[in-house]
């Protein structure tokens, strides 16, 4: 009997198995871990960073190039706009708040000091032009305006600034103001504004705002507003579109910088340069040595094929799933990759036949086992369901029959 027992165990366990394989499901892509476990084995004896704090990484994977006291906390100045960009641009994609929303300016936000827009108190602007505020110009009083807009008060925001900040990991991160003004405790470090950093360029329309040099925003007023960004960066180095500069006396200059070449992305964190151009020089350095150690792979071409999804036992009725867009992941130049793909998909049981062209799931590709990728895929044609799951029925009780 307690043989029997066992046998009956393992075999529930296997149709649980099964099931899971076929049931219906969420899909859910796999994400990297904000803790960034890789690190590209390199010589950087002759990388030389005269600001306090740094890291270089490589974004889509989080893989980490260089650091220098990337763990120790510094006042992060207006590199704090990140988060409140962040959840701006988090409010935008998931449908919470419009880029044509209309806000009303504040007498709170109208008399923040340092950068400014020139904000009037009753103005009204919409978010898309805080933005810009924000991501050029740098603007506390927009910074006030859409924290006050998302939170109802800036205290508000700064506590979903924290909430946020918990989640992603930033573990040594506290978050005072929406805008980076020195305040008691406002703390972070270069480890985790690259965590945040990471997070913003999931959402690759604030590019469009960080990597402008000069805008004018004229309608509605009298006077237009011109804006011209503080990362000089985004002028004077080639591919560069972000993300975000910083500065006051107790922070000293900072930046998260970011830019392309040859399809490659490159993330530099500057915490304490002594002047601007040290922080400049220094952010250059490091991606340039960041291009320098990876490349570009075209792992799928749009419309080819992922995956091939039978039908039937016999395998002679079948549906292909095909990649909805090209697809180049990022390697390190030299070595050796494993290059291996997970197709994620969603048949629900609800669901009488799939149509041609219709988005199922994601194709994920991995490096080493390290996630760097994802594409959306499709059905190739017309699929009736019914079929796929009867046999599926029938897999589950022949194995079980056979087994007892």
């Amino acid at each position: 009997m307690k043989k029997r027992g066992i046998t009956v165990g393992v075999i529930v366990l296997l149709l649980l198995f099964l099931q899971s394989l076929f049931l219906p499901f969420s899909v859910k892509a796999f994400e990297p871990k904000n803790d960034a476990e890789g690190k590209v084995p390199s010589d950087t004896s002759g990388i030389n960073v005269d600001a306090k704090s740094a890291i270089l990484l490589e974004p889509s994977t989080g893989v980490v190039i260089y650091e220098k006291n990337s763990h120790e906390k510094f006042a992060p100045a207006s590199v704090t706009k990140i988060m409140t960009m962040l959840l701006t641009m988090e409010a935008v994609d998931s449908g919470k708040i419009k880029l044509s929303d209309k806000v009303t300016i504040s007498e709170e936000a109208k008399k923040m000091g340092g950068s400014s827009m020139l904000l009037d108190t009753g103005e009204v602007r919409t978010v898309e032009e805080l933005l810009k505020g924000i991501a050029i110009a740098s603007g506390n009083d927009a910074a006030v305006a859409m924290s006050e807009y998302l939170g109802g008060s800036q205290a508000n925001f700064v506590n979903m600034m924290n909430k946020r900040a918990q989640e992603l990991g930033m573990k040594d991160t506290s978050f005072k103001n929406c805008t980076g003004l020195n305040a008691d405790g406002h703390m972070t470090t270069a480890y985790d504004i690259s965590i945040m950093s990471r997070e913003l360029l999931k959402h690759p329309k604030i590019l469009k705002y960080t990597g402008t040099y000069m805008e004018t925003i004229s309608e509605g007023r009298k006077s237009p507003i011109g804006l011209v960004n503080h990362n000089k960066l985004v002028r004077f180095f080639k591919g560069c579109d972000g993300l975000k500069t910083g500065f006051t006396d107790e922070a000293k200059y900072c930046i998260s910088a970011t830019a392309v070449k040859d399809n490659v992305r490159m993330l530099a964190i500057i915490m304490g340069a002594p002047t601007y151009k040290v922080r400049n020089k220094d952010a250059s350095m490091l991606m340039n040595y960041g291009f320098s150690k990876f490349s570009a792979k075209k792992v799928v071409e749009k419309d080819s094929i992922v995956k091939k999804v039978p039908l039937n036992k016999k395998g002679d009725k079948f549906f292909l799933i095909k990649a909805a867009d090209d697809l180049s992941i990022v390697v390190p130049r030299g070595d050796k990759c494993n290059i291996t793909n997970r197709c994620l998909y969603k048949i629900d049981k609800k669901d009488k036949e799939l149509k041609k062209g219709a988005y199922i799931g994601y194709a994920e590709y991995y490096v080493n086992g390290k996630y760097a990728g994802k594409v959306k895929v499709y059905c190739d044609r017309d699929v009736k369901l019914g079929g796929f799951f009867q046999n599926f029925k029938n897999d589950l009780k022949s194995i079980f029959d056979n087994s007892i």
